[in-house]
């Protein structure tokens, strides 16, 4: 199973590739986690917001994998805690599909993709930067499965 972070953005500061690549690389090999960074729809030209999230929508749709599960990264989603996460991970591991957890724009997402996802999830209830938002992700899926394999990075 691929844990894929499809992030709308490019060109992120070199600490948010440092922290992001530190924990991808922590995964165990059967819950890999890889980056797949989509370019952000130039505001230029008058563009209305709905326009933008358009044309992102369709950037994020043609990355995903057939039959992959689809989580949304939204505000206003399921804000869970870390055992939780790690049990719905779990559901991941057994189901045996690729997972695509998926980071809107500066505008946030499509209303059609936040639709087509089976969960919404939210980090956090502050407003986080997009860049941000990949190394917390990154690192609360490690500490998921760190919960998972009884490792000592998690502790209650």
């Amino acid at each position: 199973m691929r844990l894929l972070i499809i992030a709308v953005g490019h060109k992120m500061p070199d600490w948010v590739a440092a922290g992001f690549a530190e924990y991808a690389k922590r995964m165990p090999r059967e819950t890999r986690i890889e980056l797949i960074e989509l370019k952000p729809e130039k505001r230029a030209g008058g563009k209305t917001d709905s326009q933008i999230k358009e044309a992102e929508k369709e950037r994020i749709l043609a990355a995903l994998p057939k039959d992959c599960e689809l989580v949304a990264l939204d505000e206003r989603g399921e804000m869970p805690t870390t055992l939780a996460l790690a049990e719905t991970m779990k559901g991941w591991l057994s189901g045996g599909r690729d997972v695509a957890l998926v980071i809107g724009g500066a505008d946030g997402l499509h209303d059609d993709i936040k639709q087509r996802a089976a969960k919404l999830l939210s980090l956090s209830r502050f407003t986080l930067p997009h860049g941000l938002a990949r190394v917390v992700l990154a690192e609360q899926l490690y500490r998921a499965v760190s919960v998972i394999h009884n490792h000592p990075y998690h502790r209650e």
